[in-house]
């Protein structure tokens, strides 16, 4: 599948919500949940900061505050637009949320280049792909896309 007008805009506020998130000093990884109707419903930035939270990614809590707020049958209309390849760890959120689709910038494989072992990011290079394939139902991923934009979000950071 491509990238269509409407994801690239979604995409790109993804972006200039990680970039916002970097200015602030926080790592420059941000979510944002779209409904069926192209309303953006909830939106988060990194949580590592200011406890040191490593499990503190935008995806994950996003997919916390979203499966408190609504159930699997509409979160399953939804789609999250990321900045960068959720993780295992958030891939696995997304799909006990009951997401549906997913459209990313970043890969996990060239944020791995970009980062090194980090230590406040020992990137966990494995598809998000995979990790929903594992599962019992489908959910939609679109990605890399726009990555030289999403890698320029990491400049300087690591």
């Amino acid at each position: 599948m491509t990238l269509n007008t409407k994801d690239t805009g979604f995409l790109r506020q993804s972006f200039a919500l990680a970039d916002e998130a970097k200015q602030q000093g926080i790592h420059p990884f941000a979510a944002i949940l779209v409904d069926d109707k192209d309303n953006v419903i909830m939106s988060q930035v990194n949580g590592y900061l200011p406890d040191f939270d490593m499990t503190g990614h935008a995806e994950r809590k996003l997919m916390t505050r979203a499966s408190k707020a609504h159930r699997p049958d509409f979160l399953a209309k939804c789609t999250m637009y990321v900045s960068a390849e959720p993780c295992a760890m958030c891939a696995g959120a997304a799909y006990w949320a009951g997401l549906g689709r997913v459209v990313y910038g970043l890969s996990e494989a060239r944020l791995k280049e970009i980062t090194g072992n980090h230590p406040e990011n020992p990137t966990l290079d494995l598809p998000c792909r995979a990790v929903f394939e594992s599962g019992q139902r489908k959910v939609e991923v679109i990605g890399p896309c726009l990555e030289d934009e999403a890698a320029a979000l990491q400049e300087g950071v690591w």
